[in-house]
């Protein structure tokens, strides 16, 4: 007997978060099957041709092909749901159209309203209205943030040497007086410290917002590099990095991050 079950991808560029949106989608929706995941928007594109999935959940942010570039391949051969952090443009742009979107971290109560209206689009067969005009409207506006935005290298002294050292390397950033200490990932994932004279909080608005959070009021840190979070006792928790000794408090300001985790 052939299922009639729905069927949806899930593409994100980091597995935890492909996980927690998987965990909560088995909760919310518990017939709704996950035939694949990918981690960026190409991948996103190969899965959703090998499987034709009824729904794709998109990452806005991904590296090489964007979520909305990935929206534009598929078309309106699938119910689309965006999933972003907050990004003031693009939540007004899905709010005016008709593309459903979740923001990060996604809340179960956001999460239920979606998942009402997509089972009622199913239920009615309704295809996506033509966004092709939304879709090309946003693909425009990541492009100016990423080129004018983007902070690619930090410069940084290591004992008598200058080092540029690769964004996309860095662990975390810790706050050291009027200091920042930069612990990134070298060549064969060996480990390497530096301290550099812009505070934390300058650099912190010049990074990604989808890959780097602040949890803690001097530590920001890049989702990449999570191993796991434990949670602790008083709204805290602890961040266990992939590859590292040191473990990373996440203050309870900031535990939103990690609460669908």
């Amino acid at each position: 007997m052939t299922s009639h079950r729905p069927t949806a991808l899930i593409a994100d560029d980091e597995p935890l978060l492909r996980k927690s949106l998987a965990r909560l989608l088995a909760q919310a929706w518990p017939e709704l099957e996950i035939v694949a995941q990918a981690r960026n928007g190409r991948e996103a594109v190969e899965q959703f041709e090998a499987r034709q999935p009824n729904i794709c959940f998109l990452d806005v942010h991904m590296p090489g092909l964007s979520g909305v570039e990935a929206a534009r391949r598929i078309g309106r051969r699938a119910q689309l749901v965006f999933v972003t952090a907050f990004d003031k443009y693009a939540v007004q742009a899905f709010e005016q159209g008709a593309l459903d979107y979740l923001v990060k971290p996604v809340e179960p109560e956001r999460l239920a309203d979606t998942v009402g209206r997509l089972k009622e689009r199913l239920r009615a067969a309704k295809p996506l209205p033509e966004v092709e005009a939304l879709l090309d409207q946003l693909a425009l506006h990541l492009q100016k943030k990423a080129g004018k935005e983007a902070l690619r290298f930090l410069r940084a002294s290591v004992g008598q040497t200058t080092r540029m050292i690769p964004v996309d390397e860095i662990d975390y950033l810790r706050s050291d007086e009027k200091y920042t200490r930069i612990a990134w990932r070298g060549d064969g994932g060996v480990a390497g410290e530096a301290l550099i004279r812009t505070p934390l909080k300058e650099l912190s608005a010049q990074l990604d917002a989808a890959q780097f959070v602040q949890v803690h009021r001097s530590v920001v840190v890049n989702l990449r590099a999570i191993s796991h979070v434990t949670r602790g006792s008083n709204e805290t928790a602890d961040i266990h990095l992939k590859g590292r000794d040191e473990v990373l408090p996440v203050s309870r300001s900031y535990l939103h991050h990690f609460r669908q985790m």
